[in-house]
């Protein structure tokens, strides 16, 4: 006899939440429940046929696998609890491949393309030091790194010439084996082969059945105009060489920029920390300050300029990657108090000083004019 629809059991819609379902169940439950129907087989069987239903419609996975395949997602079921059948086994399996995979939908690179024992080589990671001018200009860079390539000597295979690896008797070449464990088929890696899917009975003497040797290699890295400190660039296939003519990995250069003697860096703007003389503070002056380029500017200090005082340059800073946009140049001066002076200059200071008024210096003037009115008069200058 077939099993009725388990959503006509409970008398809901296949769009029913699970609320609903609940509130079905709990309805139809206490209406067949054997307590209430002592020795009514029929209501026994209708209440087993209902508890089978939401046990079913109320668990996520059981329902999506229900919903699919109908019954024939639990035809080997037994010892307690619903089984699965080969299809859903397949099913679920899929999904595992697509989770626990080699994020290109096959699981260690093995299904849905990839041959058997054809493993993916390595990432590396090269770490290049640049000038900060070098990040303003680009350059073209050559870097040698010991890294895996292919063998020579067996094209990859890890067999010696004239030989072929065999395909592994226990997976069939597949280089998984399947097991069903309650709800799901697990694939786990062949023991037998350590999921190659082959067996090298005869291995290749120069890489000792790897299909891969040890060389250093020389790479031209081209570091365009506008990189920051920390940008990582990616070299498709020139990392390790795959086991047995697998895909090469990928090679990641990892760039840093010295410190600059000069120039300090945010973005794409500079800053340059200039010295300037107590006398050209108060007076005025032009001062000459240097460019990443490798050029001179000149920039106007206006009189009375006080220290932390900024001056932007624009376009004078480091181009944007991949933009035409430039930054600007920032010239933050500080005032130099003069040092080992002679008599004549103590003295020029001490007559300045003696003539001063608080328009001479208004901040200071200001500055302690307040602290003497908080302390009542205490403190002066």
């Amino acid at each position: 006899m077939s099993k009725r629809d388990y959503y006509e059991v409970l008398g809901v819609a296949k769009t029913a939440t699970e609320g609903e379902m609940k509130v079905a169940f709990r309805k139809l439950a206490m209406t067949f429940h054997p307590d209430r129907n002592p020795g009514d087989k029929e209501a026994e069987i209708k209440f087993k046929e209902i508890n089978e239903a939401y046990q079913c419609l109320s668990d996520g996975q059981k329902r999506a696998a229900y919903d699919r395949f109908g019954h024939a997602a639990f035809s080997q079921g037994g010892g307690g609890g619903p089984g699965f059948g080969n299809e859903f086994g397949d099913f679920m399996s899929d999904i595992f491949d697509n989770f626990f995979g080699d994020g290109r939908g096959a699981p260690g690179g093995r299904r849905g393309g990839g041959a058997p024992g054809r493993e993916r080589g390595a990432d590396l990671r090269y770490n290049l030091e640049i000038t900060l001018e070098e990040a303003f200009t680009g350059k073209a860079e050559t870097i040698k790194i010991p890294t895996s390539i292919t063998c020579e000597t067996c094209a990859g295979s890890g067999a010696k010439p004239g030989s072929k690896p065999r395909p592994c008797a226990t997976c069939g070449g597949y280089g998984r084996v399947r097991a069903a464990q309650g709800f799901f088929a697990i694939e786990r890696t062949c023991p037998n082969c350590h999921g190659r899917g082959e067996i090298v009975d005869d291995p290749c003497p120069n890489c000792h059945g790897a299909g891969r040797v040890n060389r250093e290699r020389t790479l031209s890295i081209n570091v365009p105009a506008g990189v920051d400190d920390g940008l990582r660039i990616r070299l498709a296939g020139e990392g390790e060489s795959g086991l047995r003519g697998g895909p090469s990995g990928d090679l990641y250069v990892f760039l840093s920029i010295k410190p600059h003697e000069f120039f300090q860096r945010d973005g794409a703007d500079l800053f340059c920390r200039v010295p300037i003389s107590m006398v050209t503070a108060a007076l005025s002056g032009e001062i000459t300050v240097p460019v990443i380029d490798g050029s001179q500017t000149q920039v106007r200090i206006p009189s009375g300029t006080q220290t932390a005082k900024q001056f932007r340059i624009k376009g004078k800073g480091m181009p944007v990657l991949r933009s035409r946009e430039v930054g600007d140049l920032y010239i933050q001066v500080f005032v130099e108090t003069p040092q080992n002076l002679t008599k004549r200059q103590r003295e020029l200071l001490l007559e300045f000083d003696q003539s001063a008024s608080p328009e001479n210096h208004p901040e200071s003037a200001g500055f302690f004019s307040k602290v003497r009115e908080f302390f009542g008069g205490a403190a002066k200058a």
